[in-house]
């Protein structure tokens, strides 16, 4: 058996994990495992478990707690890591076989300082023992202040030295993502900081590596009444002037990653799922192989942690993609749409890693919005595409695009072009019918997640043992975010980040205040109702104003009658509006005839009209006067 102390207190023998309840002998054992071998005193242990308020027959107490450990060992079969009295206290041997914390030391004194791929991947394999919230089921404000602190920065300086190294070697993409992460964690770390700036500009992200400056600056101001240290400063400067700091994969960066030479910023946006700039991919087939262009290879093509539900689409777009493997005049392709996160792009992207070994010239996923919403130039994606196909494929066969968050169909046809005799996914919120008249490829409109599929996807974020002891509330859980994928992945994580919180309280907390209470205040690209409000904002006003205008106002189906009622318009032009909500992804299909919106979207909708409300733009947010209702179903308001 071994213990995990990295992370939630549990035990392993690895099969299965059991998470120790919140509890004394938990504290205890914790206080035990974070100084193996060595003596632990009672006085400690008594601090550890009852804090200040200790009881009058404390030692006894505390015998009783030992007890009660024995009998959880019993209960595991743990016979060979006993917790044996000694003068003054208690002591536990453990070692790296039995340890993960003693696992993890052992790992980083074995990587060494010579800063190659060994000591990369050693120092990997020991952040890869780091399971989440630091002992967050143990009930001891003791250890949280003395011992959890200490520990986390064991992980720091190992994450920080990661960085360095990939830095060094000019993987400024694949390191972006642990430093997006751990900066916004730890505000006021300013080293992380500092390596965060230099891999945005390696990249062509000019803009953003200031703006990281003016935050880190902005907070140690604010927070600590400092000012940023010399490094800091030399390297805000540096990226001020322009200098040469390197570039990504330890060459010349990819032309079209390079800044742009009239506006000094990146020459493209970043995925909508919040990653790197420009183009990943996912190389089948010959992982130790390297050509001339590995240098400026985009990269790695993300994975979908936890991917659950979705096995009809999987199914039928595996076929689609893998049925012919002889290049045809026109490459197969499929659109998959949907509203602002339904899934459609970890489908994509699951789905591209299913079929990867069927695609020798790699994966490539390309976003074809700017974060800003605004779409991206057609030539700009092309010239981008064209030489990062260059780069991904090298002359070794077909390639499989996936074309992320496309905004009007002019957009695919010339990359379909580019990639002939290859295959493609396109993710949309729009139903992009004029593409597929044109070009043919099936269309799979995703909708929320059965409830079983929304059961299944939070057992496995959160942990079978946890959903299991509160089965309905996971089920009501699942019902209160609407079995919408990006809200059960919110809640999920804040459920992770607070492992005492029952799920039932959290769906009550969430219910009382949809959908304000979707988002992660530490990332705000993980938000419902700014994903909501992003997608309104690329509408028209008046298509936008009348789609809250009917959340707020029209109760179950949607008809072109009601609709016509709740508007002030005649019903063929409501009908009209209701099919341009319906392929902007924000209205679903039921019945001939009739339409119903998801409930977080009736809710958005609601929030943004209530008076007063500063949840929507200002254009949105006031209710139209009943006079100005014809403008919205004008034809000129509507184009």
């Amino acid at each position: 058996m071994r213990f995990q102390l990295l992370g939630p207190l549990s035990i392993t023998d690895g099969r299965e994990v059991v998470v120790l309840p919140p509890s004394k002998p938990t504290a205890l054992l914790a206080a035990l495992l974070i100084r193996p071998g060595s003596v632990v005193s009672t006085e400690h242990l008594r601090g550890v478990v009852w804090g200040e308020e200790q009881p009058a027959t404390a030692k006894a107490a505390l015998q009783s707690c030992v007890l009660r450990l024995r009998r959880i060992f019993a209960k595991y079969g743990i016979e060979d890591q006993a917790v044996v009295a000694v003068a003054g206290g208690y002591r536990m041997r453990a070692d790296a076989e039995t340890l993960d914390l003693l696992h993890f030391r052992q790992l980083v004194d074995r990587a060494g300082t010579s800063g190659d791929e060994s000591e990369l991947y050693t120092l990997r394999q020991a952040l890869a023992l780091w399971r989440g919230p630091l002992l967050a089921n143990v009930p001891s404000d003791l250890l949280h202040r003395d011992e959890v602190p200490r520990l986390a920065e064991e992980r720091l300086r190992v994450l920080e030295r990661v960085c360095d190294i990939e830095l060094d070697h000019g993987r400024c993409r694949e390191t972006l993502v642990d430093l997006w992460e751990v900066t916004r964690v730890y505000p006021g770390h300013e080293r992380f900081a500092e390596q965060l700036m230099l891999a945005l500009y390696r990249t062509g992200r000019q803009s953003e590596a200031l703006a990281e400056c003016r935050r880190i600056k902005g907070y140690l101001r604010d927070e600590l009444g400092v000012g940023p240290r010399a490094g800091l400063q030399r390297l805000e400067l540096a990226i001020l002037r322009g200098e040469d700091l390197g570039s990504v994969d330890a060459g010349r960066a990819p032309d079209s990653l390079a800044p742009d030479s009239r506006t000094g910023g990146p020459a493209s946006g970043g995925p909508t799922s919040g990653g790197d700039a420009g183009v990943h991919t996912v190389e089948a087939g010959r992982p130790d192989e390297r050509t001339d262009d590995a240098a400026t290879a985009p990269a790695p093509l993300p994975t979908v942690p936890f991917f659950t539900g979705r096995e009809r689409e999987v199914h039928l777009l595996a076929h689609l993609l893998t049925s012919n493997q002889e290049p045809l005049e026109r490459p197969p392709f499929a659109v998959l749409s949907g509203a602002p996160g339904i899934g459609k792009t970890a489908l994509a992207l699951h789905t591209a890693h299913t079929v990867a070994a069927h695609y020798p010239g790699g994966c490539v996923l390309l976003p074809l919005t700017r974060p800003d919403g605004t779409p991206k130039p057609v030539r700009e994606a092309t010239d981008h595409l064209r030489g990062s196909l260059a780069a991904a494929a090298a002359g070794h066969g077909r390639t499989l695009l996936i074309l992320d968050d496309v905004v009007h169909p002019d957009q695919v046809r010339a990359l379909l072009t580019a990639n002939a005799g290859g295959a493609a996914i396109v993710t949309s919120r729009m139903g992009l019918a004029a593409l597929v008249a044109t070009h043919g490829g099936t269309v799979h409109r995703l909708g929320a997640l059965e409830p079983g599929e929304s059961f299944a996807l939070l057992t496995a974020v959160l942990g079978r043992e946890r959903v299991e002891t509160e089965p309905s509330a996971a089920r009501l859980l699942a019902s209160v975010c609407g079995h919408h994928p990006l809200a059960l992945r919110i809640a999920a994580a804040r459920l992770l980040t607070r492992p005492r919180l029952p799920l039932a309280d959290c769906a009550d907390w969430l219910r009382r205040d949809l959908p304000a209470r979707l988002t992660l205040a530490d990332d705000p690209r993980m938000s419902v109702p700014l994903t909501l409000d992003e997608a309104l904002e690329r509408l028209p006003p008046a298509l936008a104003e009348a789609h809250l205008r009917l959340g707020a106002g029209a109760h179950g189906p949607l008809t072109a009658l009601g609709a016509a009622d709740v508007l002030g318009i005649p019903e063929d032009r409501a009908e009209e509006v209701m099919e341009r909500l319906l392929d902007a992804g924000l209205l679903e299909e039921g019945r001939p005839g009739a339409f119903w919106m998801h409930d977080l979207l009736r809710a958005h909708a609601r929030r943004a009209t209530a008076p007063g409300t500063s949840d929507a733009p200002t254009a949105l947010v006031r209710p139209p006067r009943r006079a100005e209702i014809p403008s919205v179903g004008s034809t000129a308001a509507l184009r």
